[in-house]
């Protein structure tokens, strides 16, 4: 039965870590307002829909929650029903989907989401609706709450924003320009972690190895990563992602030297063939990512390299793909995001010719699924009989009799173990590979 004195809210986040942030801050706020967190969005005074862009099917994941939950504002005309995030930052979005959902009581984007306690008062005082998109991006607003998901690991935003204007992509027009937070501000926050308990950070942005441009005095990726490096007590440093024509040296002499920083990089492909690239506006050319794999592999031995993969893009020629493919056995990933090609409206590649039809994409997906999952089942096969080292993250979600964390290098191992063990580093021998999992022993 729900506490009629406790107002509660229910959020769905789609889209990448840094929405997961997000949502993560707008939890933080409403907690700070005595609000209570519920699961089940019909016991909710509150539905949030913190939305993503990047692909079409997002969108439509969306309308369809949206015209799902009009029976329930029927049913409670108090319910506040808020849509925040990249998709609302869209030129005309807003407007659409008050016109399309008039019951939305507020619509938000990017930029301005650090005012949701000012707006949720507004409401709650007697406005209908709201919406309010700001087209430019402000000042870095610091100290703001966080409900964090997890207490062994957490996100920690070191930049805001876009410059690379990848023809596909609509971030930058929804995100904003390239802002990097003050490193002394990163290091506190990381700091005030540690001293909570976590174990782990993830470092994120749209581009960390643009970290730093603006800011004074000058300090760039590199020098950030050697200062978080150095507080005590943290355990594990990750971040994500990496755009392969700026990740420097520096940055990967950083990871072969550093303590807690892990032997993992994200390092996007999203084409193997030169041709493509350039069209996709990414500045580099396969020869050149190849040579920065090569000089990653002779200085991190052991790194595990993950990337993104885009299918059908405009122009996209089976010899354009074939050579994706080939750039993949190369390369031999540990792990990879794989998208179809999708048209966003306001990018350069939606007004390209020459869009692949659905069946030839669907068709080359497939086949590039097939050859990424035979070589992460292959290498994770490698492990049997290895001892590595796991950040327990909490119960497994198929075996609750198991405990379930990662490897330094990001595999997912599952263990029989003790719950007193979350939270922990613990050894364990790997028995055998689960194709995208591991399971082992804890050594005790």
């Amino acid at each position: 039965m729900k506490d009629k004195l406790k107002q509660t809210y229910f959020i769905e986040t789609w889209g990448c870590q840094m929405n997961e942030e997000d949502s993560e801050k707008i939890s933080g706020m409403l907690k700070n307002m005595n609000y209570k967190r519920t699961l089940d969005r019909e016991d909710a005074d509150i539905i949030i829909f913190n939305t993503c862009c990047v692909r079409e099917n997002a969108e439509q994941k969306v309308f369809g929650n949206l015209g799902a939950i009009k029976a329930l504002k029927r049913k409670n005309p108090n319910l506040i029903i808020v849509v925040s995030g990249c998709m609302i930052q869209q030129e005309s979005m807003a407007e659409e989907i008050a016109k399309k959902f008039p019951f939305v009581s507020l619509l938000i984007g990017t930029h301005n989401a650090y005012k949701f306690p000012e707006y949720l008062n507004r409401l709650k005082n007697g406005e209908k609706q709201i919406i309010d998109i700001w087209k430019q991006e402000g000042e870095i607003v610091e100290g703001l709450p966080i409900d964090r998901k997890s207490s062994v690991k957490a996100f920690v935003t070191i930049m805001y924003g876009c410059n690379n204007f990848c023809t596909y992509c609509i971030v930058p027009y929804v995100r904003g320009r390239e802002r990097s937070r003050k490193p002394e501000d990163i290091e506190n926050e990381i700091k005030e972690l540690v001293a909570k308990g976590y174990k782990e950070v993830t470092l994120l942005g749209q581009n960390v190895n643009s970290y730093g441009k603006g800011l004074e005095p000058s300090i760039n990726f590199a020098e950030l990563l050697k200062r978080i490096d150095k507080i005590e007590g943290l355990e594990r440093i990750k971040f994500m992602t990496s755009h392969p024509k700026d990740l420097s040296e520096e940055v990967i002499d950083a990871i072969a030297n550093g303590r807690a920083l892990c032997e993992h990089i994200h390092l996007p492909v999203q084409s193997g063939s030169s041709r493509i690239l350039k069209k996709m506006n990414r500045h580099y050319s396969k020869e050149q990512y190849l040579d920065l794999v090569k000089m990653i592999k002779e200085k991190i031995p052991n790194v595990a390299l993950t990337t993104d993969i885009i299918v059908g893009f405009p122009g996209e020629t089976e010899e354009d793909f074939n050579e994706t493919l080939e750039l993949v056995k190369e390369v031999e990933y540990d792990s990879a995001f794989t998208f179809l090609y999708s048209i966003r409206k306001g990018t350069p590649a939606a007004e390209y010719e020459e869009q692949i039809d659905e069946k030839t994409k669907h068709e080359r997906f497939e086949r590039l699924v097939e050859v990424v999952n035979e070589i992460v089942i292959r290498k994770n096969k490698s492990f049997e009989g290895k001892t590595v080292e796991v950040l327990v993250e909490g119960l497994s979600k198929n075996n609750e009799e198991n405990l379930m964390g990662r490897t330094r290098d990001g595999r997912l191992v599952n263990f029989k173990g003790d719950k007193e063990d979350i939270g922990k580093l613990v050894n364990v021998k790997i028995v055998r590979s689960q194709g995208f999992s591991l399971l082992g022993d804890k050594i005790i």
